[in-house]
């Protein structure tokens, strides 16, 4: 889920006026506000994270996500994370735009399919890259918004279709990439038909709370898949979410890997935990387990977590039961009173938080140590995200032998 231009400029003539290059970046803020917040996030939550493809890093850098964020969320325009947007859609997590992005490397000359246009946040970082754009979004309503944003702001290069994305748009095929940004069970066939032979697609696949990236290149005829690192998309709406063959049990809810054991692409990421920051697996398992989640942040305000998204029925579930052991090691609070540990967040049908519910927190020095605690579950509560780590603290964290029951009401 890429890193701004690195040149600087030596001088800039405004108004007739030659200025030095000092007096530029005050002259830009006061024209875009929002400047000085999207180069920090840039800087800190996408080059910070590895996104190195400078053509991404120079998209990111130009395109004002607070457009593209319903104004009563606006004040979070620039941090790192999924927002709702209406719909039961989300605008995508910049890190996630940027790592989709790089992993296509588009080209200028590039014209690019993209399923699930949302905002239309994707499509404008694409659309400062490439060729066109071609964006379909299922929900009639937001492609429509989506539609008017991306012609206010000019981008003139992008086409917006409201219909079912996972059909494709055949009569402006074939395309040098596809980008998905919704989860599909399995890569939809009229995506693979419409990508050009040696073109890629980058798609989220899988269960519905259980998806990893795969990047897929077409090569006579067929595909050549690579699995990437696992993520959290939410569903298309429709008939293919209705179709599912493995439907999310939300009346059963339960985690994986809460041992951390599983790692089946040997990237150092523990499967089934998804916008991993600042965490590695680490041979030093209090049980007897091979391995624990480490995390480690040394700056406060960093992204230091691993999260699990679950499906889960408030109406039925009363309480969730939880059991992990922690071992921390200087712990500090965050700038603005962050707190390190093992968090559940609620969500209801329309992914709103109704509440946030500590399992336990880490302020001090401690040893291996088992925690046990039981929480409530908020009565409309539809969805669940356990986030695990330093959240902005600083410090080091080890966990491994997480687990979660359920008490019915």
């Amino acid at each position: 889920m890429i890193k701004a231009g690195q040149g600087t400029i030596t001088w800039l003539c405004v108004a007739g006026v030659v200025c030095s290059s000092a007096a530029a970046p005050a002259m830009a803020q006061r024209k875009d506000p929002s400047r000085a917040a999207r180069l920090r996030l840039v800087e800190e939550a996408v080059a910070g994270e590895g996104i190195t493809n400078e053509r991404v890093l120079d998209a990111m850098k130009t395109v004002r996500r607070h457009e593209f964020v319903p104004a009563k969320l606006r004040h979070r325009a620039y941090n790192d994370e999924a927002l709702a947007i209406g719909g039961k859609q989300t605008i995508s997590p910049p890190f996630i735009v940027a790592y989709m992005t790089q992993a296509l490397d588009p080209q200028p000359g590039d014209r690019v399919l993209e399923i699930g246009t949302g905002s239309g946040y994707q499509a404008a970082v694409l659309a400062e890259i490439v060729s066109e754009v071609y964006s379909i979004e299922i929900v009639p309503s937001l492609a429509r918004s989506a539609e008017r944003r991306l012609k206010r702001l000019k981008y003139d290069n992008v086409h917006v279709l409201a219909g079912d994305g996972y059909k494709g748009w055949p009569e402006h095929a074939p395309f040098d990439h596809v980008i998905v940004t919704c989860s599909p069970e399995s890569v939809p066939q009229p995506l693979v038909d419409q990508l050009k032979e040696g073109g890629s697609m980058i798609i989220p696949v899988g269960k519905r709370y259980q998806q990893s990236f795969y990047l897929l290149k077409k090569k006579n005829g067929e595909l050549e898949q690579q699995r990437l690192i696992s993520t959290l998309f939410v569903p298309m709406t429709g008939e293919s979410e209705e179709q599912r063959r493995v439907q999310p049990d939300a009346r059963n809810p339960q985690l994986v890997n809460g041992d951390f054991e599983k790692d089946t692409n040997n990237d150092g990421k523990a499967d089934g935990w998804y916008y991993i920051r600042r965490a590695e697996l680490k041979d030093s398992s209090p049980l007897r387990h091979s391995q624990c989640l480490e995390f480690e942040a040394d700056e406060k305000g960093q992204l230091c977590q691993a999260l699990q998204g679950r499906a889960i029925n408030g109406r039925r579930i009363a309480f969730l039961n939880f059991s992990v052991w922690c071992q921390t090691e200087n712990i500090q609070r965050g700038s603005r009173g962050e707190r390190a540990g093992l968090i559940v967040h609620f969500y209801d049908a329309q992914r709103r938080e109704l509440s946030h519910q500590p399992v336990t927190l880490w302020d001090n020095d401690m040893t291996w140590r088992q925690v046990r605690r039981r929480i409530a579950v908020p009565q409309r509560a539809q969805e669940m995200v356990v986030r695990v780590g330093l959240n902005g603290a600083t410090g080091r964290a080890q966990v491994d032998g997480l687990s979660m029951t359920y008490t019915t009401r």
